[in-house]
């Protein structure tokens, strides 16, 4: 299986303060890895060093030749006064055919928004508006940072199978940031647990019972996941991250019901 990035032994300061401490990763073709952490583990920082942006670190950054990389930002600074609507905003990321973002749009299950103004999208739609923008560069890694911050729970849920839809289709490797596991985990191959340096590392079932994450996060998540598993181990869902056979709304039901762990 192929590597596509490489982190070996990243270490960034700022003044006197370690952000990043002895940090080394992969990411591979097809498979999902979760980078959760706290607020300030140096989560934001890690990503920049990813995408080239914090040029300022110690360590080496090896990526495969020609790899392209779409990110999709936590917060997309917009100017509210300018009218933008979702096919202009689109048109902004590059010289796209108006059947290629149709196309883009269709594959995130946004079709209809087209016209939609972006000021005017909930969190859900906004997500999968830049989710279509990183895809129309056909990326090799897809970069995610917080998808599902302003989402509901059962939105979480359907971006999630909406990036796990595309990361086979086009096989690629994505790299999603998370403040925690919750809903993320039924959906990840792998888990990296960061505070500044690797508490630890390996599949969500293992990282759940790691006395690390435990102290960092808790205990209370595990049954919502549990449901989570057994609902969508059962169920197919269509390209667009549509559950089929109404399987969305029996989750969604559960998982309300389990709310109060939040």
């Amino acid at each position: 299986m192929s590597t596509l990035v490489e982190l070996h032994d990243i270490q960034v300061k700022f003044a006197d303060k370690t952000v990043l401490d002895h940090v080394s990763l992969q990411l591979k073709r097809g498979k999902i890895t979760t980078l959760i952490g706290p607020n300030g583990a140096g989560k934001s920082t890690l990503v920049k060093v990813l995408l080239g942006l914090q040029r300022q670190y110690q360590g080496k950054v090896s990526k495969h030749k020609g790899l392209r990389i779409g990110y999709v930002p936590q917060k997309l600074k917009l100017n509210e006064t300018l009218p933008l609507n979702v096919s202009r905003f689109l048109r902004l990321a590059g010289k796209y055919s108006s059947q290629e973002l149709t196309s883009a749009l269709k594959l995130v299950g946004a079709e209809h928004l087209q016209k939609a103004n972006m000021h005017s999208l909930s969190g859900g739609e906004n997500q999968r508006v830049l989710l279509a923008r990183a895809l129309l560069q056909r990326p090799d890694l897809l970069v995610l940072d917080e998808p599902a911050q302003g989402v509901d729970i059962q939105g979480q849920i359907d971006l999630y199978d909406l990036i796990d839809t595309i990361r086979r289709r086009f096989n690629c490797a994505v790299f999603m940031v998370s403040h925690d596991l919750h809903l993320v985990m039924a959906k990840t191959d792998y888990v990296i647990c960061l505070h500044h340096h690797i508490c630890c590392s390996g599949s969500p079932e293992d990282i759940t019972k790691h006395p690390q994450y435990i102290a960092l996060f808790g205990q209370a998540r595990n049954e919502t996941l549990a449901f989570y598993h057994h609902q969508h181990d059962h169920h197919h869902h269509d390209l667009a991250g549509q559950p089929v056979q109404g399987d969305a709304q029996a989750c969604s039901h559960h998982l309300h019901g389990h709310h109060h762990h939040d």
